[in-house]
């Protein structure tokens, strides 16, 4: 492929992906500066391995696991569970003490549940919630087969019930709502 065959293509896939890749770089980060590195290092991986971003559609879930990967090199230090922890801290203590009803107290113990859950059960749930994605998409993401990813999926929202509950929240309630109440959207 000539040259100008390869930046025309890589100019397509920044532009189709731009806006999804910096959404789920922003939920994953703590700085702004931290979202455009990693967003930065993606596409500039994209540029370097153009040859095996996927056509259409799946060019937005491969960039998602190489995002992915440059997200978890760059926190070797730290790990994903205290960065998590420290950022659904601060914007609990954002809140708004007016007027609470049960469902804010509820909403509170949902995030808290989500916190206590393990940084994979987290993750795979996150990839559901925020990024609106399918197991298929999940187990592309997550470099594993559909069947892993369902199990891991559905394993994760066991241990968020049992948080739950453990927490007084009444699970029935809520139902398919809960995933929404878990990223604050509720």
């Amino acid at each position: 492929m000539a040259r100008s065959d390869l930046r025309r293509r890589f100019e397509e896939i920044y532009l189709a992906h731009y806006a999804d890749l910096l959404g789920y770089v922003r939920r994953r980060t703590e700085s702004p500066e931290d979202a455009a590195d990693t967003l930065a290092e993606t596409f500039a991986t994209a540029w370097r391995r153009i040859g095996d971003v996927p056509a259409g559609p799946s060019a937005r879930l491969w960039l998602y696991g190489v995002a992915r990967r440059v997200l978890a090199n760059g926190r070797r230090a730290e790990t994903r569970r205290s960065a998590l922890v420290e950022r659904l801290g601060a914007e609990l203590g954002q809140g708004d003490d007016r007027d609470w009803t049960p469902d804010h107290e509820d909403l509170d113990a949902v995030r808290a549940a989500f916190r206590r859950l393990g940084p994979d059960d987290r993750e795979v749930l996150a990839l559901v919630s925020w990024e609106g994605l399918g197991s298929a998409e999940i187990a592309t993401v997550l470099g594993c087969s559909r069947g892993a990813a369902r199990l891991r999926l559905h394993r994760a929202r066991k241990r968020l019930t049992k948080e739950l509950t453990r927490a007084g929240v009444d699970v029935a309630r809520y139902g398919v709502r809960m995933p929404a109440m878990a990223r604050g959207e509720a």
